[in-house]
């Protein structure tokens, strides 16, 4: 990797930086405050769906907040990291000031550092073992931060490092849809030396990172340069491609494929099949964002229709809900507001995002559930007749089961309704695929510690294996999908 003197330079020699690394004592470290990201100002983000919210550590911020990390002998951060990141050698990089050493890490792993960085729920895995957390009962190293820090300043440095690739072997691999679960299973098959092709149904590649995470929580160029530094590593993207309608798997098959992997996720939105749910204005969250985040529908020069109304409800508690209800906001609803059905304890969405939802001003009316949409004499839903909940005992997932409250009904103005409440396997592949073992819910049975479906030479992940994952969990399966398929390929072609 070369770099100029000026760039080694200016990267190197800083006072400050000199400073901190004589901060070596633990009680030093332990002394050091948690950096606090900057953001955006709400009055400013919510003009526009391009305009990032969070905006990043300062190089001063990230050693200073790499710093604080106590390197421990049994790191069990490591153990919260579904892609299995060295997470203190990153980390202890940033604090020397090695900052592309530290990128060069995250790619050893992870093929998604920067977007990882920034959607990926750190405070329920790796920051949770942190140390600070399990032993101190202090807020833990900052490791999201740190590790969108270190991708963007790779990035936006110019020097993009390409993980080390083992000679290729020739074998063809398909992978089939392009979100995190695919891309993270190609970039680790193409460092095994895999002939490694992406098929996408959409006209972009990104699967969810594009059409279903707004830009002011992951913008596209970010999601474009991860994709590319897959192309570097040889790894191929056919667009425009359904894989069980434009070709079937035998036709891939007889191109020459020899394994495939299924990471086409949960697409199939749910509804709550409640009266007047058919009325127009209202829509799945699915199709909001993919107008918004794909088609660009909140541009003047879009030919993209969106939905947009004065008053906009989202019923649902989850990330995606809060991503709606936020979009809602910046495509100029006056009111909008989540129907949650639980309390706000119980929301799945990340503190962090229902922190910037209320400063942007959504309203959250919790313990509601929606019983009835009421349209206007054009067939345009107009009022949504709710009911307050009250939590009563556990059900099967653990939370207080939200029971009606008698006689508690109202009604609420809106003119559109965005539902959020779920979705379902996307059927394409397990409906095409005869002898494809599939649960009641429409998810492909794999054997977990492989990934590898009743189809040995087809392995799969993500949403499409559990019904509605996380971005790093679908990157986890994608990673154990790839080491599994390595050992069976391994054995069939390359073992003689």
């Amino acid at each position: 990797m070369e770099r100029s003197e000026e760039y080694i330079k200016n990267e190197r020699k800083q006072d400050w930086r000199v400073a901190l690394q004589k901060k070596t004592k633990a009680k030093d470290r332990m002394s050091i405050e948690r950096a606090l990201m900057a953001e955006t100002e709400p009055e400013l983000r919510i003009k526009s769906q391009r305009i990032e919210v969070n905006t990043g550590l300062t190089q001063e911020q990230a050693i200073l907040e790499a710093t604080r990390c106590m390197d421990c002998v049994n790191p069990t951060c490591m153990e919260g990291c579904p892609v299995s990141i060295n997470i203190p050698k990153f980390i202890k990089n940033i604090e020397r000031g090695e900052i592309l050493e530290a990128a060069s890490v995250l790619k050893e792993t992870s093929a998604l550092p920067a977007v990882c960085g920034r959607v990926c729920p750190q405070e329920l895995q790796c920051e949770q073992k942190c140390f600070y957390v399990e032993k101190l009962n202090q807020p833990a190293v900052a490791i999201g931060y740190l590790e969108r820090f270190a991708a963007d300043f790779e990035r936006e440095s110019g020097h993009l490092a390409t993980p080390e690739l083992r000679p290729s072997n020739g074998i063809k691999v398909a992978v089939i849809g392009s979100g995190p679960s695919g891309l993270s299973f190609a970039g680790d098959m193409a460092k095994l030396g895999y002939d490694v092709t992406v098929f996408e149904a959409l006209h972009e590649i990104g699967g969810v990172l594009k059409y279903g995470i707004p830009e002011f929580r992951l913008p596209n160029a970010v999601v474009d340069v991860e994709i590319e530094s897959l192309r570097r590593m040889g790894v191929k993207f056919i667009t425009n491609y359904i894989v069980g309608q434009t070709a079937s798997l035998d036709d891939l098959k007889a191109d020459g494929y020899k394994a495939f992997y299924v990471g086409s996720g949960a697409g199939l939105p749910r509804f709550m099949n409640i009266p007047g749910e058919n009325a127009n204005g209202i829509l799945s969250s699915n199709e909001y964002l993919t107008r918004v985040n794909l088609m660009g529908a909140d541009s003047e020069e879009s030919d993209t229709p969106v939905l947009r109304g004065k008053n906009v409800v989202v019923v649902g508690g989850g990330n995606t809900a809060m991503d709606s209800v936020r979009t809602a906001k910046r495509l100029g609803a006056e009111r909008a507001m989540i129907v949650y059905r639980r309390s706000e304890e119980e929301m799945p969405a990340r503190v962090e995002e229902v922190h910037h939802a209320k400063q942007e001003g959504v309203e959250f009316l919790t313990l509601t559930n929606p019983i009835e949409y009421i349209a206007d004499e054009n067939g345009r839903v107009c009022q949504m007749k709710v009911q307050k909940m009250e939590l009563g005992e556990p059900d099967a997932s653990g939370r207080r089961r939200p029971v009606p409250v008698e006689g508690s009904e109202y009604i609420l103005d809106c003119e559109v309704v965005v539902v959020a409440v779920g979705v379902s396997p996307n059927p394409l592949i397990p409906n095409s695929v005869e002898g494809l073992e599939v649960s009641k819910w429409g998810t492909i049975e794999v054997v977990k510690d492989k990934m590898q479906s009743s189809i040995p030479e087809m392995f799969a992940g993500g949403d499409i294996v559990r019904g509605g994952a996380t971005v790093i969990l679908a990157m986890g399966d994608g990673r154990k999908a790839a080491k599994n398929m390595d050992i069976y390929l391994t054995e069939k072609y390359l073992s003689n």
